[in-house]
């Protein structure tokens, strides 16, 4: 017998420690190949491998006559039932000899295929061997299954060829899931693939229960769920029961640590699960071997198969082998809330991040059964403030009216932008308190104040400054008095955030560090200093995630990615990244500087449609930092995709230069197309950024004297590293009111340049239209030198010479028709491509 398992005979099979580095052949191939002779191939798989779709695919491939059968469940004691079923006819199945010459006389130089192999019964197990020696025979085993010793030694020394299908490689999986799931995120799409573990069904199962179920896509579809979720649950459980008791609690206990563990770990049914092809070995950082779950979801299965009293009673078996951390988390699962919140203490003392501390405070401080001491409930807010969790922390406070439990109740207000609850909440808190309380209440006044008063704001700080000196040894408090000078833009406002923050580092106030952090990324972006913004951002975002404070990271790779497609740089990677992260659970502030950023992105680059429906999708009550932002990119999408009359440019709240410049300048364009509506309304008294200021003079003296015109020129130029939208629509501007072509052409000309090295494909369209009007035309086309086609594009374009159609492309690559059609216009023109089709064969070209 010859054991195709990874393409391997069975001497050389892969041990336990030993995973295979080849990949594996095609098994439909080599099941094809084997039974070009007469012969039996047996196929196995665990659960929702693919066995019966193995089976049809190699019958879809044989070219005779194919007589398919298998046994089923609720009948597997009737004699010879899968061979009847097969053949369609009745057997005399009171002799093996004589059943196995019956079918071996109908199936003749067909080929026999049995599925299901683990409920035939006796007599069909019996007639393999005879049938195989004459016959082709396809068979599907799955594992694990109950088949008697004997029959199996007796089917592995008859069959020619024993094919485990392997399972999916992420790609393959990510690929199936996006099929299943066309509308599914990026963030989703990970976690499907990575609970399904490779294994087909469970990757079309999450997958679905994803899209029904987008706010719960890591809870497990129960066996007693509606629809194919529970039928697939159900399917495996009963796959499951065929285990032995040993081998069903490893496979849980691998499903309740949700991580490869040891094999002590495990217990004593480990081998039973590598046989049946459950786990792998993995080897670890210390040079040993872990078990792995083939499949996450599988495990998870095996784990709800358990009663309640088992369930606790593994929980606590396991917490008496991992460390704190986890046995904290065990011994709640099993209902030991004293023991839970003792372990849970006691790793927070110790634990490596801030978000592994406030994980474990936190659970100390919601168990039912357990009154966390009230330096424990201060411990764990404080704790959530530092990774920005503010609804976690006020929970963790509960009632406490205590002057440290004010200041982090207001700590916590201020997170939530609640800056009136967040003053109100610390005013409790007398003079006479502990001088780093009293710090700790004026910091939150401050910040509280700021936002809705910022000379009262002004007017506090010279009081705290007078009380606490400065800089104050209260890290927070200096914080705040940076933010202070920030607001009112005082000379050395930068290097006294910068300064602050790096004080509050020192001091190992996280909370005042990325406070102070944050402050400064939004002051730098909105005076314009995007690329400065950028940098400080990505830098904080590496910095909060190496401390797994995943909500502060959140904000700052928004804001980042807004900094990004402002400037109009990378805008694909723009979009690909915040509408990942748009699919997260996001604190408000980074859920709108993520769709502000996909947004503008997408309407940029001409997914208008897109844009439209994602601002659409908007909070009615976006956080206050970002509201104006947001209105400013819908109002910008509405006049990108020629809806001047749906543009309502808003005053942005709170101090804001360039916002409000671009806000105006959007003005100018809507009351440009409107050829003679009404002048958008000026911004009496707002401060702009210069490129911005420098842009409107530049409207105002055309308006007054047309000659003018070239005062668009150094606008162009201020905002060149600042914004290449704002510098092509300066160009732009510059080409339409120019009346002499000779002119009119040259800004054109570099406003097309500028537009097509960005990807600006709206302002892009419109520049060419401009060209037209002067005769200037692209009849000749070339690759466009410095252009390289993006992944993406490259892929659509491979489709299109597939044959595919735009419907289908969308499907295969979860995306809209809109934003098919997007990619094979840009490949069209990175490429000189004057069809779709040139395109794509000039993409293969480059491919080969």
């Amino acid at each position: 017998m010859r054991d195709a398992t990874a393409g391997q005979t069975g001497a050389d099979a892969p041990r336990l420690d030993q995973r295979p580095t080849a990949p594996a052949p095609d098994p439909i191939a080599v099941a094809t190949g084997r039974l070009a002779r007469p012969g039996l191939v047996v196929v196995t798989g665990a659960p929702g491998a693919g066995r019966s779709d193995a089976l049809r695919a190699v019958a879809d491939r044989f070219g005779g006559t194919v007589f398919a059968g298998g046994g089923l469940a609720i009948l597997r004691a009737v004699p010879g039932l899968a061979l009847s079923r097969a053949v369609r006819a009745r057997l005399p199945i009171e002799d093996g000899a004589l059943t196995a010459e019956a079918v071996r006389s109908r199936v003749r130089g067909g080929l026999l295929v049995l599925d299901d192999l683990q409920w035939a019964d006796p007599l069909t197990l019996g007639t393999l061997p005879a049938l195989a020696a004459h016959c082709r025979v396809l068979v599907s085993l799955r594992t694990p299954h109950r088949l008697p010793a004997a029959a199996l030694a007796a089917l592995r020394e008859a069959c020619d060829t024993w094919l485990a299908l392997p399972p999916l490689t992420p790609q393959q999986a990510t690929e199936l899931a996006r099929r299943t799931a066309p509308g599914l995120g990026a963030a989703s799409l990970a976690e499907v693939v990575a609970r399904a573990g490779g294994v087909p069904l469970a990757v079309e199962t999450l997958a679905r229960h994803a899209v029904a179920h987008p706010e719960s896509v890591s809870r497990q579809p129960e066996p007693d769920d509606a629809g194919s979720a529970g039928a697939v649950a159900h399917a495996v459980a009963d796959a499951l029961a065929d285990l032995t008791r040993p081998a069903r609690t490893a496979m849980a206990a691998l499903g309740m640590l949700r991580r490869p563990a040891a094999r002590g770990l495990l217990g004593a049914g480990v081998a039973e699960l590598v046989d049946a092809g459950l786990v792998v070995a993995q080897p670890d950082d210390g040079g040993g071997t872990l078990i792995a779950a083939v499949s996450p979801y599988v495990a998870e299965v095996a784990a709800g198969l358990l009663g309640s009293d088992e369930r606790a009673g593994v929980h606590r078996r396991l917490a008496e082998l991992v460390p704190d951390a986890e046995a904290a988390r065990h011994l709640a699962a099993a209902g030991d809330d004293q023991p839970a919140y003792q372990r849970a203490v006691a790793a927070a003392a110790t634990a490596p991040t801030a978000g592994e501390r406030a994980d474990l405070l936190l659970l100390a401080c919601g168990l039912d059964g357990a009154e966390p001491r009230p330096a424990v409930r201060r411990d764990a807010a404080a704790a959530a403030l530092a990774v920005g969790r503010p609804r976690a922390a006020l929970r963790a406070l509960g009632d406490a009216v205590d002057a440290d439990s004010a200041v982090l109740r207001g700590e916590a207000l201020l997170q939530l932008g609640e800056a009136a609850e967040a003053v109100a909440a610390v005013t409790v808190v007398p003079d006479a308190a502990e001088q780093q309380v009293v710090a700790a209440r004026d910091r939150v006044l401050l910040l509280g104040t700021l936002g809705r008063d910022p000379a009262r704001a002004a007017e506090l700080a010279e009081a705290a400054a007078r009380r606490h000196g400065r800089p104050p040894e209260h890290t927070g408090l200096r914080a705040a008095l940076a933010a202070v000078d920030a607001a009112g833009r005082r000379t050395g406002w930068e290097r006294e955030l910068a300064t602050a923050t790096a004080a509050a580092g020192a001091a190992g106030d996280a909370l005042a560090a990325r406070w102070s952090a944050w402050l400064l990324v939004e002051t730098l972006a909105a005076d314009g200093r995007l690329a400065e913004a950028a940098e400080n951002a990505r830098l904080a975002a590496d910095a909060c995630g190496s401390d797994l404070a995943y909500s502060w990271q959140t904000r700052f790779l928004a804001a980042e990615l807004w900094c990004t497609a402002l400037r109009g740089e990378q805008l694909d990677d723009v979009v690909r990244r915040a509408v990942a992260l748009v699919d997260r659970t996001l604190p408000a502030v980074a859920h709108g500087y993520a769709t502000a950023a996909a947004a503008l992105a997408e309407a940029d680059g001409g997914l208008l449609a897109s844009a439209r429906a994602r601002l659409g999708a908007r909070p009615a009550r976006p956080a206050a930092s970002v509201a104006g932002l947001l209105d400013w990119v819908a109002a910008e999408a509405a006049w990108l995709d020629g809806q001047p009359e749906a543009v309502t440019p808003l005053r942005p709240a709170g101090r804001a230069p360039l916002l409000a410049g671009l806000s105006q300048i959007t003005g100018r364009w809507v009351a440009y197309d409107a050829a003679g509506g009404d002048r958008a309304p000026e911004l009496d008294g707002a401060e702009l950024a210069a490129p911005a200021q420098a842009t409107l003079a530049a409207w105002q003296a055309v308006a007054a004297d047309p000659s003018k015109v070239t005062e668009f020129d150094p606008a162009a130029t201020a905002w060149h590293d600042v914004a290449r939208r704002e510098e092509v629509r300066c160009l732009l501007a510059h080409g339409l009111y120019e009346a002499d072509a000779s002119r009119a052409v040259p800004p054109l000309l570099r406003a097309e340049q500028v537009a097509e090295q960005a990807g600006l494909v709206v302002l892009l369209g419109r520049t060419r239209r401009a060209l037209r009007r002067h005769a200037v035309r692209r009849e000749t086309r070339g690759p466009r030198a410095g252009m390289e086609l993006t992944d993406r594009e490259r892929e659509v374009l491979r489709l299109v010479a597939q044959g595919e159609p735009t419907r289908r492309i969308a499907g295969l690559l979860g995306i809209s028709r809109e934003t098919v059609e997007t990619h094979i216009r840009a490949g069209m023109r990175k490429l000189g491509a004057k069809t779709r089709t040139e395109a794509a064969g000039l993409a293969l070209e480059l491919l080969q």
